[in-house]
């Protein structure tokens, strides 16, 4: 059975050109989240019972990386952690266990996933990011107290790059990697050839397998 039968998702993305049906698996009730722009999430249903959560948003796009590059917006970076934690909150509520949700997105909407599943204080199922990098890398081992490490010390983190992407360039993703197995993490690190700042259909393939095996069918 395909995952996406019982799941539901909420996931982060910079730009359009990852488009919806990237994950196929009819298992997985899609739930589109525009974080940056703050808009409402759209809920894409689990086509049987809705057993497990895929969290995907949509990002500041391309104009934005120049400014990033020069200066994170750290009051921004927790603003939309705090809007993540409140996704995944609302997953709980509905009886969705946090061990059943996978947080992760591409573009800045990975980057802000990866960092709000690190610093989640809800087990997560796994964290990926699409083309991201580490957002306040030198502030967040401070976050990361006893109780944070506890509950996601070893949730599994996919990440996906392309090696021409101009914009997150693949060493800030190599470097994401290392610091992130440096702090602990089992970090899936795939680099794909000739790929630019966008999807690649190997890439999701690659993902919807990983997120098959963190989210198997239930009952």
């Amino acid at each position: 059975m395909p995952v996406a039968d019982h799941t539901s998702a909420v996931t982060p993305h910079g730009t359009s050109k990852l488009h919806s049906g990237a994950i196929k698996n009819p298992l997985i009730a899609i739930l589109k989240v525009a974080v940056m722009a703050q808009l409402a999430p759209l809920v894409v249903p689990a086509l049987k019972k809705h057993t497990a959560t895929v969290i995907w948003a949509h990002g500041l796009g391309d104009s934005a990386f120049n400014d990033l590059a020069q200066q994170q917006d750290q009051p921004g970076i927790y603003k939309s952690r705090d809007y993540f934690h409140s996704l995944i909150k609302a997953e709980v509520d509905k009886g969705i266990p946090s061990s059943r949700i996978v947080l992760g997105g591409f573009s800045q909407g990975g980057s802000i996933s990866i960092f709000a599943g690190l610093t989640s204080p809800f087990p997560l199922a796994g964290i990926f990011g699409l083309s991201s990098y580490l957002l306040l890398g030198n502030t967040l081992p401070s976050l990361l107290t006893p109780e944070i490490r506890a509950a996601n010390s070893s949730t599994p983190i996919f990440m996906g790059h392309g090696d021409v992407d101009p914009l997150v360039k693949l060493e800030w993703g190599q470097e994401t990697a290392k610091t992130l197995k440096g702090l602990g993490w089992k970090v899936d690190f795939n680099v794909y050839r000739n790929l630019a700042h966008s999807a690649d259909p190997q890439e999701m393939d690659d993902l919807e397998k990983w997120l098959g095996d963190r989210l198997p069918t239930q009952g």
